[in-house]
């Protein structure tokens, strides 16, 4: 198994170094500037967007999951071991400048964040529960390369309820383990195993509505569980934290000695770490951006932005703070949830990693709900067939299973892997998309200053060919009454509004 392991590495950094870096860093540099800097300029337009009210049917119901419900389907995916884990990994593998670097990818990243999320929302389809898109779906109607979206859903399918879940499933059962002896290692992690198959099949059956309000529920109490254990730690040593937001900086941009890591190496593992924590690029959170019914594409791409915020500078900060100001031996360090876990614990007490195992739980649960719905929004993209459906919820829950019982050095190289395909292939297409990307950014931009809530139809882009939806205003917007619409758009006046009307 470890030399499973040893080439599983060489082989994903190998990947990583020479294609997958480059081209993320290059793609969001140009995404930044051609957009204006979106993932910057409009964050107070992404809060307000977060709230607007769901478009519903002529019978009433809401169209498909809100702008809010899909935040939190993304999140539940995002919030999970690499936040936690993922930020311990990083630490021990290439120090504490590695948050540095995990820091400014999330900030370039986030402009990648929307411009994969507004094509998921423009190339979207309708299915039983609402709407359904995503990578895959841009990739056969805006690039008409069906194939491509064939080998992208493949490969989310491989890389994220198999191998992503496999880790949050082996996370929990690390946390568990951590809090007992050593006789309970040889049935501890068939027990997690089996418990947390057992969940996951009482949601997923339930369909993405399940799914929706179960992430909704949990996604904001794990968040807040865990912001507090950290804000609690980090107010005990106080004392420490300047100290370790120097070294974040100063260790960022040279050699660190104590881990061994190479200024190249630190920027890897800043850069593969923040990718798997905030999914920037990487093209799973289109999936969940897709399914909300909005009133214009770009106001998802702002939402799953902020999605990527939400997780690095609030979720990861606090846990790199959680262990650097608890001073750890990073020469010794292993992968995994060991360094976090141990900040925790010297700091409140054993009791307090009862409290921890209970935020990975939430944590990793949710994500893992997420993880499926990618899934199974690319296995209907491959096929309508049920038994097709049936057959990779056993492979998702099965996932789940044996991720329990491997290492945790195992499941972490195969899924840096598997994710530096997959972001690859994403990248490739929204780099051949931006433009469309773009002039839905320059409409939204012109309904703004005109002082109205941005409704998109697929007639104010005629270029653009295989828009299933938008088909017109009523299709989109539903039988909002006036003194709605007329709440909405005063909501979204902001300053573009205001620097039209003086000019």
């Amino acid at each position: 198994m470890a030399d499973v392991s040893a080439w599983l590495a060489t082989w994903g950094d190998n990947l990583w170094t020479w294609l997958v870096l480059p081209i993320v860093v290059l793609l969001g540099l140009y995404f930044t500037v051609r957009s204006g800097v979106v993932q910057f300029r409009l964050i107070p337009e992404m809060f307000r967007t977060l709230t607007d009210k769901t478009p519903r049917t002529a019978e009433g119901r809401p169209q498909s999951v809100s702008a809010f419900q899909a935040f939190t389907i993304s999140a539940a995916s995002r919030v999970g071991v690499g936040n936690i884990a993922g930020v311990g990994t990083a630490i021990a593998i290439g120090g504490p400048g590695a948050v540095f670097w995990m820091w400014l990818m999330a900030f370039i990243g986030g402009a990648s964040a929307f411009i994969e999320s507004s094509l998921a929302q423009l190339y979207k389809t309708r299915d039983a529960d609402g709407f359904r898109g995503g990578p895959a779906y841009y990739m056969q109607r805006g690039l008409r390369a069906r194939w491509m979206g064939v080998v992208f859903a493949v490969i989310l399918i491989i890389c994220f309820p198999v191998a992503f879940s496999s880790l949050q499933a082996n996370t929990i059962q690390a946390t568990i383990a951590g809090g007992l002896d050593d006789s309970a290692s040889a049935w501890l992690p068939w027990v997690i195993g089996i418990v947390l198959s057992a969940l996951m099949a009482l949601v997923i059956f339930g369909g993405v509505r399940r799914i929706a309000s179960v992430t909704q529920l949990l996604v904001p109490l794990m968040a807040l569980l865990y912001l507090l254990i950290g804000l609690v730690i980090v107010a005990l040593n106080i004392d420490r934290l300047p100290a370790a937001v120097a070294t974040i900086f100063t260790q960022a941009f040279g050699p660190n000695e104590v881990v061994g890591a190479t200024l190249g190496y630190i920027i890897l593992t800043g850069v593969k770490r923040g990718m798997f924590s905030n999914e920037a690029g990487l093209g799973s959170a289109p999936n969940a951006g897709a399914s909300a019914a909005v009133t214009h594409p770009v106001k998802q791409g702002l939402v799953q932005t902020l999605g990527v915020y939400f997780d690095t500078f609030l979720v990861c900060s606090i846990t790199a703070f959680i262990i650097l100001v608890s001073v750890p031996d990073l020469a010794n360090a292993e992968r995994g949830i060991d360094l976090t876990q141990g900040a925790v614990i010297g700091t409140l007490g054993e009791w307090s990693n009862i409290l921890l195992s209970v935020i990975i739980f939430l944590l990793a649960f949710s994500s893992i709900l997420g993880n499926y719905y990618y899934g199974e929004s690319n296995i209907e993209f491959i096929t309508r067939s049920r038994g097709v459906l049936l057959g990779y919820r056993i492979a998702a829950i099965a996932a789940v299973l044996i991720g329990a019982l491997l290492s945790a050095d195992v499941v972490w190289t195969f899924a840096d892997g598997a994710m530096g395909f997959m972001a690859l292939v994403n990248l490739v297409a929204i780099g051949l998309l931006s433009g469309i990307a773009f002039a839905l950014l320059r409409d939204y931009t012109q309904q703004r200053r005109e002082g109205k809530d941005p409704v998109f139809t697929r007639d104010r882009l005629p270029g653009v060919a295989n828009i299933e939806m938008w088909e017109d205003e009523l299709s989109v917007t539903g039988p909002i009454d006036l003194t709605t619409r007329g709440r909405q758009a005063e909501k979204h006046r902001d300053h573009l509004h205001e620097r039209s009307a003086r000019d």
